[in-house]
């Protein structure tokens, strides 16, 4: 059974970073397409970053050159370093992992989510 536990979510004030973690069981990191979506109040999802298992980082344009998303495959986690944060970042937070080469991504969607985390910006 796959389990995605994301951690690392908090408040924090305009300009500040976070970095969110999210290790996974029940699957290998270096086997999946891993990702990060998120959720604001009254929003549609979006897909924030993600990182296929040939390593090749994409990201929304909401959030280039000052979000990364890497991963440690030895200890199965799947990072989100957050910099410059804005107040249109606050969203829930989602770790997402597809293990199709990111098929499912590509229609916005995932088999695995983990539970969520709380990003708060505030200006």
């Amino acid at each position: 059974q796959v389990h995605l536990v994301e951690s690392g979510g908090g408040s924090v004030q305009a300009g500040g970073a976070l970095r969110l973690s999210c290790t996974a069981s029940g699957l290998a990191t270096s086997s999946a397409c891993m990702g990060w979506f998120r959720q604001a109040p009254g929003k549609e999802r979006e897909e924030v970053a993600r990182i296929p298992t040939d390593g090749y980082t994409s990201y929304g344009d909401s959030v280039k050159g000052r979000f990364t998303i890497s991963k440690d495959n030895a200890k199965n986690t799947l990072f989100l370093q957050m910099n410059s944060l804005k107040p249109e970042d606050t969203a829930v937070y989602y770790c997402a992992a597809d293990l199709a080469n990111c098929y499912y991504f590509n229609d916005g969607r995932s088999p695995f989510w983990g539970q969520g985390t709380q990003v708060t910006v505030s200006s």
